[in-house]
């Protein structure tokens, strides 16, 4: 039985469809942000450029992440979500296949920036649509389903990406990729509710959501998330080249590592979205703190292979328990504006991401081996650690932004949601 065309659907205890389906799609965007720690070598090989170049791809993708989340949120903020979600996973496919025919390293770099402004967009628009869809107690659940698609992208699209590079060569990793994302997009059109176009008195402002940013709870927010990401990613982007040359594994060995360190984080996101609703800080203390400890470990004991391969397992888990956390304390913290929320937490994560890869590579390119990267990882580790507790100690008052919008948040989060009969 349909719903009424202006009513707004109620929250149950159960996660709705659509938020698995979004989950969905973070698979396949997952799976072309992460598979290129895999196909490093081989891209490096047949595009003539060094390691650290090759890693520059990486930052490349995180680069556009960053841009396009807040400008494309702000861009589409009054434009019907599920069109939008549809129009960014078409540009996102597109942009696979031409990463797969790049004549040259300049075209594929190109081509990534274009994927992951797309991904950026879906993403902070995906998660405001997820967080809309359940009560304010479950938004760590909803972004767990979201961040879970991360998981099983590098459980099984990550290593997939890495088989596919080394027997098929790495164009038909990103061919694969395309594929995927036709479809998500065609789950997008099936179970994602329809949206209409907002407008009248309830229609989002920009001006309204960017009065977020006068909140330093959102800026530490953000800063936190940035430097935790940048942690983990300055260590995961080289983890091949580490594997294989530190710890001395064969190359047929990268993919197992990645998977595992895919369960990890699968693990990791399940606990995450378990404890984070109702341990906020607790999990984001926890998390980051293991993180750090983890890749202190590995850079002291990285030339044994075991130990090398338990670590990544560990890490992925470390990593990955905080990320509901980190995504619902912007929601939080950023109620009032829901899709700058999550436009807001893309772009920290892929700060981060950027900025992990680029002191990877001058860690690398400085001669100091891969396993001081993962010493770089923790140092970064332990200064997120250090944002958190600032602002736990701040907060003990309420956001003026939070309390001074709470109520329209809760309004425009679902405004415009419907579903057809």
């Amino acid at each position: 039985m349909g719903m009424p065309p202006n009513s707004i659907p109620r929250p149950t205890s159960s996660m709705p469809a659509a938020v698995y389906v979004l989950g969905l799609s973070v698979f396949a965007l997952g799976t072309s942000e992460f598979m290129l720690s895999g196909l490093l070598q081989p891209i490096a090989r047949d595009m003539d450029v060094s390691i650290p170049r090759a890693g520059l791809l990486v930052s490349a993708f995180a680069i556009g992440m960053v841009v396009g989340a807040p400008v494309l949120a702000a861009a589409t903020l009054r434009l019907p979500r599920r069109t939008t979600l549809v129009a960014l996973l078409a540009v996102f496919g597109l942009g696979q296949v031409a990463g797969a025919l790049s004549p040259s390293y300049g075209v594929l770099f190109a081509s990534r920036v274009v994927s992951a402004l797309a991904c950026a967009g879906f993403w902070a628009v995906g998660a405001a649509v997820a967080v809309s869809l359940v009560p304010a107690d479950a938004r760590a659940r909803a972004m767990a389903v979201m961040v879970g698609g991360l998981s099983v992208a590098n459980i099984v699209g990550v290593p997939a990406g890495a088989l596919l590079g080394q027997h098929a060569g790495w164009r038909a990793a990103f061919w694969a990729v395309a594929g995927l994302s036709v479809l998500g997009l065609a789950g997008v059109l099936a179970l994602v509710p329809t949206t209409a176009r907002a407008g009248g008195p309830d229609a989002p402002r920009l001006r309204d959501e960017l009065a977020i940013y006068r909140d330093r709870q959102v800026w530490l927010a953000l800063i936190a998330t940035a430097l935790n990401a940048a942690a983990v990613f300055s260590l995961f982007s080289y983890l091949a080249p580490l594997l294989t040359e530190t710890a001395g594994l064969r190359e047929s060995w990268v993919p197992t590592v990645l998977a595992l360190f895919g369960v990890g984080a699968l693990i990791g996101t399940a606990i995450g979205g378990r404890i984070a609703d109702a341990h906020l800080f607790g999990t984001m203390y926890g998390g980051i703190a293991a993180s750090a400890a983890v890749m202190t470990l590995l850079a002291l004991t990285a030339h044994l292979a075991v130990a090398a391969v338990a670590l990544a397992l560990l890490l992925g888990v470390a990593a990955f328990v905080t990320a509901p956390a980190l995504n619902a304390r912007m929601f939080n913290v950023a109620n009032a504006a829901p899709t700058l929320a999550g436009a807001t937490t893309t772009s920290a994560f892929n700060i981060g991401n950027t900025v992990g890869p680029w002191l990877g590579g001058l860690v690398i390119a400085a001669g100091w081996g891969y396993p001081a990267v993962a010493g770089l990882g923790a140092l970064l580790a332990v200064l997120a650690l250090g944002t958190t507790a600032i602002a736990s100690r701040l907060h003990h008052g309420t956001s003026r932004v939070v309390a001074g919008g709470a109520g329209a948040a809760a309004e425009s989060g679902t405004a415009g949601l419907v579903r057809r009969g």
